[in-house]
């Protein structure tokens, strides 16, 4: 085939065929998960705060999985902090420009330092320009742990209207279909991930550019693309902690899911840049929302509430690392 179409071309549609192959399997993966696990009597509010909020960052699971196992760590690493960048300095940027988000104080006393502490964490293990086993299975392990806590502090805190918001999405279907639609969407985000990470890989080595900094753009804006749907949707539905909160959870998951991953099974070496550039920018904006949450919290506005500006600045910050990011490759 590829005498008759050149191998680039192969390698875009590719990317582009997984691209749409992860949004529609993450979507029939996690509702079928959802309904499955709803058919069993597990609590609404643990399975919106686990199955639902996984749910969005299940194409980048997998496509960490499909990386990790060709020994393309440094793709799955790139698309783990390239897509937390490109949840908050993107997806976050432009659900502002669209509304105004208000703020409350549970998610700076607990998602928050969460988000912070791992994000800390990941740091002081890609400092050194490797992701060991050990350190890998220190940020799985700490999954279950996160979500332990964050169900008990919900249990204590939630408002009956939250509750709902959290809940919605979770659809009513038999338990024949829920596991039909489970095995289908897995199977679709196994078949899907392979594709893409094919496509990636393979315009990484066509344009000699590191499959890093493919993991931290294209591959990172696609594995994106269900946050900024459900961010988009829930700010549009007045659901506007839900649009923050969402993004906040799914950071949480990318870190310790995600970038765990390439540790376990195949550890990478990276370059200093990985840290010296892209943990920083990491950093540097998910410090810029933990700031504007804490101003707007101290503001005399009623509600607090980020705003337009905020997201002005998270989106220049984005268009900033980008032009540095070609600039120097």
């Amino acid at each position: 085939m590829t005498d008759f179409i050149p191998l680039i071309a192969l390698a875009a549609i590719a990317i582009l065929v997984g691209f749409v192959g992860l949004v529609w399997s993450a979507d029939r993966f996690v509702a079928g998960s959802a309904a499955l696990a709803n058919s069993f009597g597990i609590s609404a509010l643990i399975i919106g705060l686990t199955i639902v909020s996984f749910g969005t960052s299940a194409p980048e699971i997998m496509v960490s999985l499909n990386a990790s196992f060709i020994q393309a760590g440094d793709l799955a690493i790139g698309n783990a902090i390239g897509s937390n960048i490109a949840n908050i300095a993107l997806v976050l940027a432009i659900t502002l420009l669209i509304s105004n988000i208000p703020v409350q104080k549970h998610l700076l006393q607990h998602e928050f330092p969460i988000l912070l502490f791992v994000t800390l964490l990941s740091g002081v293990f890609l400092f050194d320009g490797q992701l060991t086993p050990i350190e890998g299975w220190i940020l799985l392990i700490l999954l279950p742990c996160v979500l332990i806590f964050l169900i008990k502090i919900k249990k204590r805190s939630i408002t009956p209207k939250e509750l709902e918001q959290e809940t919605e999405d979770i659809p009513e279907m038999s338990r024949k279909h829920a596991i039909i639609w489970f095995v289908i969407g897995l199977i679709a985000l196994m078949i899907s991930s392979k594709i893409l990470v094919w496509g990636a890989e393979t315009t990484a080595v066509y344009f000699n550019v590191s499959p890093l900094i493919i993991g931290l753009t294209v591959i990172a804006i696609g594995t994106s693309l269900p946050e900024l749907a459900a961010s988009v949707a829930s700010a549009l539905k007045g659901h506007h902690d839900i649009a923050l909160g969402n993004i906040i959870g799914s950071n949480i998951f990318n870190l310790l899911a995600v970038m765990s991953l390439p540790g376990i099974i195949f550890p990478p070496t990276m370059g200093p840049e990985v840290f010296n550039r892209d943990f920083i920018t990491m950093l540097a904006v998910t410090l810029i929302v933990g700031g504007a949450v804490f101003f707007a919290l101290k503001s005399k506005n009623t509600p607090p509430k980020l705003g337009k500006a905020t997201g002005l600045i998270l989106l220049a910050s984005y268009i900033s690392y980008y032009i540095y990011l070609f600039t120097q490759s």
